[in-house]
């Protein structure tokens, strides 16, 4: 990437490796839904639960005994998908015990795992928290019948409201709820009808964002009828109100908790941590403080080739200086407080004068904070915030 591309010095990280989490992917789903562009299959049969648990450990071995940077403590869990819920509770009980008995956890490590609604995910709900699965998230998406429906969706908004119920009856004291907007033939009323709907579920954490049509899903073949760019943003700008007026904050581009309920695997995504990746097209980061080398993995999409092969990597790619500039900013950025410059240093091992060209040009045309030793989109950079990461590209 020209002068940016190489590294001009050795990388130091003083204070060690960022934190490291760990996410697991388990493909399957009932039925793919038209705006999807996630690696998840249709699942034809029974599924292959046995086989599939002893894959993602050997994964999780093999990453180990591979990157000596591995062996650390994980601060969270992320189980995701496809719908990890039509796992049995029984699976996801093998999965975590092995990978306690492989890893330590901190103390307070979040374990999260998605659900989709209804009826037949309900029942798994008392089994995951008694594996260890303490933070749900479930993909509503909308509490309109219709607009279920126009978006493939298999659940209606009466088992959304029964999952909910299901998963505080199991001891779930932190849900989060996925919701989109910007739905095929959705008008401003209706979707604040909608939010003010999930809202009167109580869940401690929302994550609230705009339906887009991604290329490669059915629906970009053959595309839904949706509001103008005008409505969109005002379908925005009131959810914002909404949620605030309700008690939830917004701390990133699309998610809003209550005091205290930030994901804290998320954030560490956007603090730019490390994490395992493992499963069927898991993607993963991890730096090697020793060698001052950042290195991105990912594993083989099709989960019939990640079962099958003994080397579960498809991928292994090694992060230069500009590398490590632009997707420190394209994931801090989209927090809506920002980072300190002191985060860029001590997760990317460079020195914050990489930052410098970057933050003058964009601090004077206000899309950047102006304030010092912090790195933050102002409230118009949020607007424009593809055109602010992209101005830390190095040519």
């Amino acid at each position: 990437m020209g002068a940016g591309g190489s590294s001009s010095a050795p990388r130091r990280f003083p204070a060690g490796p960022p934190p490291l989490a760990l996410y697991v992917h388990l493909p399957w789903c009932v039925r793919k839904c038209p705006y999807c562009d996630f690696n998840s299959h249709q699942v034809r049969g029974p599924l292959p639960e046995h086989a599939y648990v002893a894959a993602l450990l050997t994964d999780l071995d093999s990453q180990l005994a591979s990157a000596p940077a591995a062996r650390r403590p994980l601060v969270s869990i992320f189980i995701g998908g496809g719908t990890p819920s039509l796992f049995s509770g029984a699976a996801l009980r093998r999965l975590l015990d092995g990978i306690r008995a492989r890893c330590e956890l901190a103390a307070d490590a979040e374990i999260t795992l998605e659900a989709n609604p209804g009826a037949a995910d309900a029942h798994h709900f008392a089994a995951y928290r008694a594996a260890g699965v303490n933070r749900l998230s479930i993909g509503v998406q909308s509490l309109s019948a219709p607009h279920l429906e126009a978006l493939g969706r298999i659940h209606d908004p009466e088992q959304v409201r029964a999952a909910v119920t299901a998963a505080r009856a199991a001891g779930f004291g932190h849900i989060n709820l996925d919701m989109m907007f910007g739905l095929p033939e959705q008008s401003l009323a209706q979707a604040s009808a909608d939010l003010d709907a999930l809202i009167a579920l109580e869940p401690e954490h929302i994550s609230y964002y705009q339906l887009t049509l991604e290329p490669n899903t059915a629906f970009a073949h053959a595309p839904p009828r949706v509001a103008d760019h005008d409505t969109l943003d005002a379908m925005q700008e009131q959810g914002v109100e909404r949620l605030a007026a309700a008690g939830f904050r917004r701390y990133e581009v699309s998610a809003y908790a209550q005091a205290g309920r930030r994901c804290r695997h998320n954030l560490n995504y956007w603090r730019f941590g490390d994490y395992l990746g493992i499963g069927a097209g898991a993607h993963g980061k991890l730096t090697d403080a020793a060698t001052g080398v950042v290195e991105r993995r990912s594993a083989h999409r099709s989960p019939a080739a990640f079962m099958e092969r003994p080397d579960k990597l498809a991928s292994r790619r090694t992060l230069d200086d500009a590398d490590l500039v632009l997707e420190f900013a394209l994931n801090a950025l989209r927090l809506v407080d920002g980072v300190p410059t002191t985060l860029f240093c001590a997760h990317t091992g460079l020195p914050d004068g990489r930052l410098a060209a970057a933050r003058a040009s964009l601090t004077g045309a206000g899309l950047l904070s102006p304030a010092p030793g912090r790195l933050a989109v102002t409230p118009r950079g949020q607007r424009f915030l593809n055109d602010v990461v992209a101005a830390f590209a190095e040519d």
